[in-house]
């Protein structure tokens, strides 16, 4: 479990290409701090699991289900990526509850800056839009994010100096992909409601 506090900005030192999956070498000094073989980094959103670890690098074998639904397939030796390990039992939740399972990927549409924020819009894939409310929380590429306005289609989100300092949020165009996951407390009341109401239907 995670909270969309980024922790660092990493980047991709080795892709291997496999038959059905890829296997990423990457750099975060700080997540790789006492880290061991089967621990969690979510990798902009992913989480992934630590197969190898030596120095200031692990490696993270990724199958192809996760490479088809996320942005991980774009990803190439020099890509910069957000970094966060788990969060500990009794510790500050200072985002939101992440899974690190991406949902679907959005787009970068576009980039008003401002003095002291930039505001950033990005699309919405089919099925999501639904999750997604006006002050809510949603994660874009790992970050714990609230949402400022919600279309149909696209969700705009505020991004201040720290946010475009420190992750992947503050060097990606319009044009770019990123990993969206919507509040998990939505789809969990999606279902219960819905469950809710197949039962009425069925007692009358």
């Amino acid at each position: 479990m995670f909270t969309g506090i980024v922790e660092e900005l990493g980047e991709i030192t080795a892709v291997e290409n496999l038959p059905d999956a890829s296997r990423f070498r990457l750099r975060g000094p700080v997540v790789t701090d006492g880290a061991k073989h089967g621990d969690s980094i979510a990798v902009n959103g992913v989480c992934l699991t630590v197969v190898e670890h030596e120095g200031d690098e692990f490696t993270a074998d990724v199958m192809a289900e996760t490479l088809n639904r996320s942005s991980l397939g774009a990803l190439a030796v020099g890509s910069r990526v957000n970094l966060e390990r788990p969060t500990s039992v009794g510790a500050r939740l200072g985002g939101h509850i992440v899974q690190g399972h991406v949902d679907g990927t959005g787009e970068i549409v576009e980039r008003k800056p401002s003095d002291n924020w930039e505001i950033v819009k990005i699309s919405l894939p089919d099925g999501l839009a639904r999750y997604v409310v006006e002050k809510g929380s949603i994660t874009v590429d790992g970050v714990s994010l609230t949402v400022v306005d919600a279309g149909p289609d696209y969700f705009t989100i505020s991004l201040i100096p720290t946010t475009l300092a420190l992750t992947t949020l503050g060097i990606k165009q319009p044009g770019d992909p990123v990993n969206l996951e919507v509040d998990v407390i939505a789809k969990y009341v999606e279902r219960l409601l819905g469950d809710r109401a197949h039962q009425q239907g069925a007692a009358q």
